[in-house]
């Protein structure tokens, strides 16, 4: 080997040893967003990465929000967990009863030297998040609630007015007969049925889902979703259903599809559908509010809040909660969370970016991507603040199981949510002993 090549290999071995030596903290994000929606936190990982040099934000695709979840469980026990876990609204209970399996985000971000304000958030986000010592425990990340969904063509085609949406639950089975009467098969259907049907229909008309203000006056909550009002929808769902003008199409986010590919003409699910009805829609499309019952005092109130926020596990060093700290300051600046809202459909998390976006024009160039907005930013009450249940994700699999029941026509509405609250309170009872203390 010549002298000349000699040196450059040591030079080039040098080179390679002091790029170790300043090697970039690995920050390791895990998450529950596929498709349209990965791609989205593969751009922020991405962008923050590209903004500086110390830190490395390395998201991973976990699966769906439930199997995540319970693989970090798994995971810190193990004492591998990532250094921030997404985890959908109702593990919310889960985490905060979760200690020494945390680190707030406030602590984290104060530790760290950012300014951390939690009034910039808007209020009905950020105090689903926050303890009650008024300590935010997560970052709000991807923050949805549930709109309406209809194709304007179908209507058109039906004799129905496309600029004029179903404002309440007898236009909406007005409008289905009309659907079904000009050979559209599925009129309409809905996705995450708990959540749309049950827990923000409740809120929505100012109406308990479960005792204890759902939840936020303590562990001994339990359901309340077999009232005369709960009992009226479900059963003119039950009907609609006979009649071929609801079909159910799934659980959780399944049915999210049947609206953009115009297979179903009217959709309740979550504002985040929006980025895919926006690139896949071949149709004329509005996005309004939820439909209410006139008659019931107090309603339309406002809805609740769906998506997820950000936790920061336990057990990780200082320089690596710093990394979590820079990355959320950046996920938090208003450009980014205006981009993001403008990009998927999920709120603005901050008033900054809502005010942001409102001036950009965005909301006047693309309507209705206001109303999951205004849905939410409403004054909430005690019955409307939002729903923090401990063993959520079992209860929504139990309503799940009495839906379908009642769908099929196996079991009588109010049966069925009886039933739902009986076994429902149990599993609020077991996560009440399994906490106490």
């Amino acid at each position: 080997m010549s002298k000349t090549i000699r040196v450059a290999a040591i030079a080039a071995a040098l080179g390679g040893w002091g790029l170790a030596a300043q090697a970039q903290t690995e920050i390791l994000w895990w998450h529950s967003m596929g498709g349209a929606l990965g791609e989205w936190v593969t751009d922020l990982a991405n962008e923050f990465n590209a903004s500086q040099k110390d830190y490395k934000v390395v998201p991973t695709y976990k699966g769906s929000y439930d199997q995540s979840m319970t693989t970090a469980i798994a995971a810190f026990r193990a004492g591998n967990a990532p250094h921030v876990l997404q985890v959908f609204e109702v593990g919310t209970a889960t985490m905060m009863a979760s200690k020494g399996a945390i680190v707030p985000v406030a602590q984290v971000m104060k530790s760290a030297g950012h300014k951390f304000d939690p009034a910039a958030y808007v209020p009905a986000v950020a105090g689903y998040y926050t303890a009650p010592n008024g300590q935010m425990l997560s970052l709000p990340f991807n923050s949805s609630t549930t709109v309406f969904y209809y194709n304007k063509d179908a209507f058109k085609a039906a004799g129905i007015d496309p600029n004029k949406a179903p404002g309440t639950w007898p236009e909406v089975a007005l409008a289905a007969a009309k659907l079904k009467a000009t050979g559209h098969k599925c009129p309409f259907t809905t996705s995450w049925q708990s959540w749309t049907q049950l827990e923000s229909f409740s809120a929505w008309h100012n109406t308990l889902f479960a005792t204890k203000n759902n939840g936020f006056g303590g562990m001994d909550t339990r359901l309340a979703v077999d009232t005369p009002l709960h009992v009226r929808h479900i059963e003119n769902l039950a009907n609609m259903s006979k009649q071929g003008l609801f079909v159910y199409k799934g659980r959780a986010n399944t049915p999210d599809a049947t609206f953009p590919s115009g297979e179903c003409a009217m959709y309740t699910g979550s504002s985040a559908l929006y980025g895919s009805v926006k690139k896949n829609a071949k149709f004329a499309y509005g996005i309004a509010p939820l439909p209410y019952y006139p008659d019931v005092t107090g309603a339309p109130q406002n809805t609740v809040i769906g998506g997820a926020s950000l936790w920061v596990m336990s057990g990780k060093k200082p320089a690596e909660y710093k990394g979590v700290a820079a990355f959320f300051n950046f996920l938090s600046s208003p450009e980014v969370q205006a981009k993001s809202h403008q990009r998927t459909g999920y709120l603005p998390i901050t008033k900054a970016a809502f005010e942001l976006t409102d001036k950009s024009g965005f909301y006047k160039q693309n309507p209705g991507t206001d109303v999951a907005v205004t849905q939410m930013i409403r004054k909430t009450t005690d019955k409307s603040r939002g729903i923090r249940l401990g063993n959520m994700v079992q209860i929504r699999t139990v309503i799940d199981e009495e839906m379908e029941l009642v769908w099929s026509g196996k079991k009588a509405p109010q049966e069925a949510l009886r039933s739902v609250v009986r076994r429902g309170n149990e599993l609020l009872e077991r996560f009440q002993k399994a906490n106490k203390g």
